[in-house]
């Protein structure tokens, strides 16, 4: 299937090629080591039986394929059921030429290399946080001013001008929640999960959205309005889904777009991890934008600290949006193409008996 086999044998990183069944094809020596089988022995075999991925490559992977587009997965752990996984980046990109025919580079990172990129990161993280911490303090001064103002305001308004200082306290006081976080940073408190309506979630990010930052923009809601409670912290969901709204507004030009808010149960949606377990993520979350799209250059990287499209980004609100999600033991990707970016949450359940308890308390 590989026409210069001398190219196939030569390359440095474990290269196997997939059929349009999902079944392995060939693999190259690089990937005989990595997998600790013969070419001979591992055709034929479904490649997620032998590649086990720490992210929920499927359904991204079927996109690719249909549309003919390479996949970029980065800081992955791939595992191969004969040893410990490896912290790795993948490349999935479709062969020329042959139809429905897939190629995946596994590049695992070298552990020196990850010491001194972690080195860096940890060390501009520092600086960053200790600037943080010191602004944090002082941020929080003018906002219990102006939330004092609010609420002062709000005595001698009409019940419809009163919703707009209502949301300046609220506003105000989830700042300084979050102001109380930086001045933590290096202990970042755990999520107080409980049983969340994902969908007051959005509504508070939309209308926060269109009274600010969002302004210019149209946020159409579509929402599955029979989704399950989900389980989290509705704060930091909260600050996730504002993140990725100002985002896009952010992307736009003057002249404004449209976001779509969508919310889908999707019952297959599992994130499979390395050692084989998995978990069930069943609520989607997407944030559409019909923006210029992502650089092509950070696409792969967007959700690591210190990367940002914009000339005056910080490169930290996707981190921290990927941190929130992971601490929910949930998933975030991505897909990006001009006109049509889609960031998609997936998010687990709330327990039987807490969607139970929090629907006697709503009725």
């Amino acid at each position: 299937m590989i026409e210069d086999s001398s190219v196939w044998s030569s390359l440095p990183v474990p290269a196997v090629l997939v059929g349009p069944d999902d079944m392995i094809v060939d693999i190259n020596p690089a990937a005989e080591g990595f997998l600790n089988a013969s070419a001979k022995s591992i055709k034929g075999q479904p490649v997620w039986d032998r590649i086990m991925i720490d992210a929920p490559l499927e359904e991204a992977f079927s996109r690719a394929r249909g549309s003919s587009t390479p996949l970029f997965v980065n800081d992955v752990d791939v595992g191969t059921g004969e040893r410990a996984p490896l912290h790795c980046n993948l490349q999935i990109s479709p062969l020329q030429g042959q139809p429905g025919f897939m190629l995946f580079l596994i590049s695992p990172r070298e552990l020196a290399g990850r010491m001194t990129q972690n080195h860096s990161v940890k060390s501009a993280a520092k600086s960053a946080i200790g600037m943080a911490e010191m602004l944090a303090h002082e941020i929080k001064n003018p906002l219990a001013g102006i939330t004092g103002a609010a609420q002062l305001l709000s005595m001698n308004l009409s019940p419809e001008d009163q919703e707009l200082t209502d949301l300046i306290v609220a506003e105000c006081r989830r700042i300084v929640k979050l102001l109380e976080q930086v001045e933590q940073f290096g202990n970042l408190i755990a999520p107080d999960r409980r049983a969340v309506n994902i969908h007051d979630v959005l509504d508070r990010a939309r209308r926060s959205a269109l009274l600010g930052f969002g302004a210019h923009m149209k946020i159409i809601e579509d929402y599955d309005p029979s989704l399950p409670l989900a389980w989290g912290d509705p704060d930091q969901l909260l600050q996730v889904i504002l993140n990725l709204v100002k985002n896009a507004s952010e992307a736009a030009d003057k002249k404004g777009g449209v976001i779509r808010l969508h919310t889908f149960y999707e019952h297959s949606f599992r994130l499979r991890r390395s050692d084989g377990s998995g978990q069930a993520l069943p609520l989607q979350i997407e944030v559409i934008d019909d923006g210029p799209g992502l650089p092509e250059d950070i696409k792969g990287d967007i959700f690591d600290p210190f990367v940002s499209g914009r000339e005056n980004g910080t490169g930290l609100g996707l981190a921290l949006v990927s941190k929130i999600i992971s601490d929910h033991d949930g998933w975030i990707s991505v897909n990006s193409v001009p006109g049509r970016t889609v960031f998609k949450i997936s998010l687990p359940l709330a327990p039987e008996d807490k969607r139970r308890r929090k629907k006697k308390e709503s009725s």
